[in-house]
């Protein structure tokens, strides 16, 4: 059971082929919208960043419920997390660089009592946003974010070599601050990151329905990632009712996603607050189409196909979950940036589709890189008996 996972010229060629794919669709966006271009950067970074950041949060859970179904694949969400320094510094350098282009509030002019463009509710909010303290507020996200992170693997990783329960009672408690920590930095994270885009328009659901997306996206990643390696020949400890668990988690956490998004939409539309409703009018006139289709594919789809037991145990219908629900939840966050930024003009070609290849190409990159470096099998972790003998 003490493997590594194997990196090959193959399993490496194709990450490096989609992250080619995404260069040359980020270069020809430069030189020919930049707009588009600086949208889709922040659409593909915040939305794998926010994966890799679930899969520490994943683990943080076992932890701090003291499950032990999940520890004979913990390497996974663990290695997820190699990508999560990239992704944060990725947001902080693109804020640098294309604050103009994404946030509004940015422009100087807002402030200018005597502009024609002086916005009262911008300055009103100045407090809060403005590029010196949102910029310490991204710092802060990755010193959290990466740096709980690596304690944890840290942990996990000295476990293997030293054995012992002195790791293992170190990771809890890491764990359990990390969870509050993450409770409250997403939700702020939602509102700097995204929310701000539309920044005279507010909700208070927005973190819990941003945690809800992206933490389903998440699970999909790790059960795709799972049904990966058994197909290589990993993880013979891994059996139906470890998927079966994970399908549980995604089929949940897609209901949840829509009763939030549903909850979001009903109070706006039933308060009919100008403040509120043009969130909602911009992508009703302007998105219809790509609105529509992502509810469909975001409850629909996974609500139909996971209701059975039986669905929840067969990889192909996993994997077909798994790949709708990620595109489900890449679409939803394209559509809480892209109409802010972009608006009515614009288009979802190239520029967009390739840059999500080449942003998938470096997630798997660095996670594949990072399942390498240990065994797939935390062989020393006190649960690991309860995992492999895991039964439902």
């Amino acid at each position: 059971m003490d493997r590594k996972y194997e990196l090959t010229k193959n399993n490496r060629l194709i990450p490096m082929i989609m992250m080619a794919i995404g260069l040359a669709a980020i270069v020809m966006g430069f030189l020919t919208d930049k707009s588009r271009t600086w949208a889709s950067l922040l659409t593909n970074d915040f939305y794998f960043t926010a994966i890799s950041l679930c899969g520490t949060f994943f683990v943080a859970l076992q932890y701090v419920a003291q499950a032990g179904w999940a520890v004979g694949i913990k390497r996974i969400p663990e290695a997820m997390g190699g990508f999560l320094k990239f992704g944060v510094a990725g947001i902080i350098l693109i804020f640098i660089l294309g604050h103009h282009e994404l946030y509004h509030w940015t422009h100087a002019e807002l402030y200018d009592h005597s502009s024609p463009e002086f916005d009262a509710i911008m300055n009103g909010k100045r407090g809060f946003l403005n590029i010196p303290f949102f910029l310490v507020r991204l710092i802060g996200y990755f010193v959290i974010w990466v740096g709980f992170t690596y304690m944890l693997r840290k942990q996990s990783l000295l476990e293997d070599a030293e054995g012992g329960l002195v790791h293992y009672r170190k990771s809890v408690p890491l764990a359990a601050v990390f969870v509050v920590l993450f409770a409250i930095t997403t939700s702020t994270g939602a509102w700097d990151i995204l929310m701000s885009i539309d920044a005279h328009w507010f909700s208070t659901l927005f973190g819990w329905f941003m945690f809800a997306g992206l933490f389903v996206s998440g699970l999909s990643m790790i059960c795709l990632i799972i049904l990966y390696l058994k197909l290589k020949g990993y993880l013979e400890h891994v059996n139906n009712n470890h998927l079966h668990d994970m399908g549980k988690y995604m089929f949940a956490f897609c209901i949840f996603w829509t009763y939030l998004w549903f909850s979001q939409f009903m109070l706006i539309w039933y308060a009919n607050l100008p403040e509120e409703v043009i969130y909602f009018q911009v992508r009703w006139e302007n998105f219809r189409t790509l609105w529509v289709i992502n509810l469909l594919v975001n409850f629909c789809a996974p609500f139909l196909i996971l209701m059975s037991r039986d669905a929840k145990r067969r990889n192909s219908i996993l994997w077909v979950s798994g790949i709708v629900i990620l595109g489900g939840q890449w679409l939803n966050v394209y559509l809480m940036v892209i109409p802010g930024v972009v608006g009515e003009d614009w288009h979802l070609g190239f520029i967009e589709l390739g840059t999500m290849v080449g942003f998938l190409g470096f997630f798997l990159w660095t996670t594949l890189q990072e399942l390498s470096k240990a065994s797939l099998v935390p062989k020393n972790h006190p649960m690991l008996t309860e995992s492999l003998h895991h039964h439902i």
